[in-house]
């Protein structure tokens, strides 16, 4: 017994420095861009050289980063938007449709999440130019609700699945027609989800970079402004700022997407019927 109560001590310790490790690497690079964002100092180098707000100065009255993040944000809103609203009508459907086309559908709308970037890109690039749209910001938002779809799909198709099967049997039984149970029953309760979906596929949307390098003409989004200043070295220290600001409001909308969710959820499983 002891040398079993052993070996599973030694294992939870090696577990943890593997944990630690894990998130070491995985999160140290991104704490150094906050870090360097303040060094007065072009050089992303130790040692620091001082304390310094200038380089988030520099982010205002900048007409180039000022379009391109107009761009992101209206693309983003668009784009979240009819994710939301696709991710709303392929989960409802898939779970309440009882029709084998409407899984095929919820299948396929979440395939997106499994194919690189690279090629979704490559593919909505030829696509738009076949039906004449070209790179432009219709061609942006439709590859944008294309790579947020499957995130807004699993949200709402597990918030959906958490309501008791009961409440809309009740509706229907008391004469409601499916729209109607939908409109004032399903839906309002599933209004944190609702929001939780808007607001991650808003950030997908703001961060994506590979689906607008193909898809972009000449209004670029913010990522794409980002990846165009990396050539400069003078613009890495505000490019590093401008880093820092996008990590903190993409924390800030993430953890209240998933608070969110959870709280949708608990709900859920406090009132069962």
């Amino acid at each position: 017994m002891s040398t079993t109560r052993t070996d599973a001590n030694a294992g939870g310790r090696w577990l943890g420095f593997y944990v630690l490790g894990y998130l070491v690497f995985l999160y140290l690079p991104v704490l150094l861009i906050p870090l360097f964002s303040f060094n007065n100092s072009i050089q992303a180098a130790f040692p620091l050289q001082g304390f310094t707000l200038e380089w988030y100065r520099t982010l205002y009255g900048n007409p180039a980063l000022s379009g391109a993040l107009a761009n992101s944000l209206v693309i983003g809103a668009v784009a979240a938007s009819g994710a939301t609203l696709c991710g709303i009508t392929v989960s409802y459907m898939d779970l309440y449709g009882r029709s084998p086309l409407a899984a095929t559908i919820s299948a396929i709308a979440r395939l997106p999440i499994l194919i690189p970037g690279v090629i979704v890109g490559i593919s909505l690039l030829i696509l738009v130019n076949l039906i004449g749209l070209g790179p432009s910001r219709v061609s942006i938002v439709l590859g944008h609700i294309l790579v947020a779809l499957p995130t807004t799909v699993v949200v709402m198709r597990s918030r959906f699945a958490a309501i008791p099967k009961t409440i809309r049997e009740a509706a229907l039984d008391l004469g409601a027609s499916d729209w109607t149970t939908f409109r004032r029953v399903m839906l309002p309760l599933s209004l944190p989800a609702v929001l939780s979906a808007f607001m991650l596929s808003f950030l997908i949307s703001f961060d994506e970079f590979i689906v607008v390098f193909f898809l972009a003409g000449t209004e670029p989004t913010l990522p794409l402004y980002i990846w165009s200043q990396l050539r400069f070295p003078r613009s890495l220290p505000t490019v590093m700022a401008l880093g820092t600001v996008i990590l903190t409001v993409s924390f800030v909308i993430a953890a209240s997407a998933e608070i969110l969710r959870h709280r949708g959820l608990g709900a859920a499983r406090r009132n069962p019927a």
